[in-house]
């Protein structure tokens, strides 16, 4: 059975920083792009970032681009998000995500595996 658990979600002030975990189990986690979204209320779920197996390469949604790292621990079936420069906008459930391939990082539809998710909330 498959599970990505995420932790680390909180609130924090605008301006501040915040690292969040995904753990993995159940699937060969090298294998696997691994990706986080957000979920912000009444409004749909966004990519937020990407690595793929090996961590060769990264991809960031615009609006977090140079405030926010994706890294990857393979040894320990991991993914984080790095978060700083926090902003009210960055509010929301972030939840981290799998997929086969290391193409098209951005659709959703494309993760088989999706955690529950932590929330962020920013205040300003």
């Amino acid at each position: 059975q498959v599970q990505l658990v995420e932790s680390g979600g909180s609130l924090v002030q605008a301006g501040g920083s915040l690292r969040l975990s995904c753990a993995a189990s159940g699937l060969p986690f090298t294998t696997y792009t691994m990706g986080w979204f957000r979920q912000a209320p009444g409004k749909e779920r966004e990519f937020v970032a990407a690595i793929t197996n090996s961590g060769g390469s990264t991809y960031y949604a615009d609006s977090v681009k140079g405030r926010f790292t994706i890294s990857r621990d393979n040894a320990k079936n991991t993914v984080y998000l790095q978060m700083n420069s926090l902003r009210p906008e960055d509010t929301a459930v972030y939840s981290c995500a799998a997929k086969w391939g290391q193409t098209r990082v951005v659709l959703t539809g494309l993760y088989a595996y999706w955690g529950q998710g932590t929330q962020v909330t920013v205040s300003a």
